[in-house]
């Protein structure tokens, strides 16, 4: 079985004066290859942080042949670049993203994310599987001391513990078990901006209701858009790339 990949992408500015947000794709014949980054806000280079980033995964992806073994390394060189360049215009701290990632070979997605924007999974029946956020209220919400819906309006929600650009004693990126494209019918990349506006029983019954990445994109920027407008300047930077599986004999 041969799998059509359709995608789109959209990046919104909000209401804040600068977009911290990047998101990039690498397409071949081999791989689909995708990347979101969302800049820190506060920290005055965020948006530089996110395009930097989001550059050294394109030019991984470029080069990519074994995703189960180099997704791993683009988020290590995106580290280190983004740290080094730190230290050149000495601004230690000041340069840090969050980085999600998707790479579709013919039979397998994976899937990287350091940060909270999010990367979900959705099967014919609902969602397989979102990355979980590496913030305060999602430890809360694991511990049960919060239910998962309420993260989305918790007063720490921007208050994260991993990202890219501050030290690593360790790995502080995550890569997923690579999951069976049969099972799959699309992928939704997005930064908090989006999916704080938008459920998730939303994004899979647009998504079900789509005949294209385009038009399920669309339909859920909608509704972001809108309830957006109530949020003035306080809206955030929101962007997301939609992807949509093509089974076909």
């Amino acid at each position: 079985m041969k799998y059509l990949i359709d995608y789109k992408s959209i990046s919104n500015i909000g209401g804040r004066p600068v977009n911290e947000d990047s998101v990039g794709e690498h397409i071949s014949n081999e791989l689909s290859c995708f990347i979101l980054c969302d800049g820190l806000g506060g920290h005055g280079m965020g948006d530089k942080a996110s395009q930097l980033v989001r550059d050294v995964f394109n030019s991984c992806f470029n080069s990519m042949t074994n995703p189960k073994k180099e997704l791993g390394e683009a988020f290590i060189a995106g580290q280190h670049l983004l740290t080094a360049e730190q230290e050149k215009l000495r601004v230690s701290s000041k340069m840090k993203t969050t980085a999600s990632a998707l790479v579709l070979d013919k039979k397998k997605a994976y899937i990287g994310f350091v940060g909270d924007s999010r990367v979900y999974v959705f099967g014919e029946k609902g969602i397989l599987k979102r990355t979980l956020d590496h913030s305060v209220p999602q430890m809360l919400a694991l511990a049960k001391d919060i239910d998962d819906k309420d993260i989305r309006n918790h007063p720490d929600r921007s208050s994260l513990l991993k990202v890219m650009g501050t030290n690593w004693d360790e790995s502080a990126y995550e890569i997923l078990k690579p999951m069976p494209l049969r099972k799959c019918k699309g992928f939704l990349l997005c930064s908090d901006g989006f999916w704080e506006l938008i459920e998730d029983e939303e994004m899979f019954e647009d998504l079900i209701s789509s005949s294209s990445a385009e038009e399920w994109l669309e339909k859920m920027n909608s509704k972001v858009q809108k309830r957006g407008k109530d949020l003035g300047s306080k809206m955030d930077n929101n962007s997301a790339i939609a992807v949509m599986i093509d089974r076909s004999k």
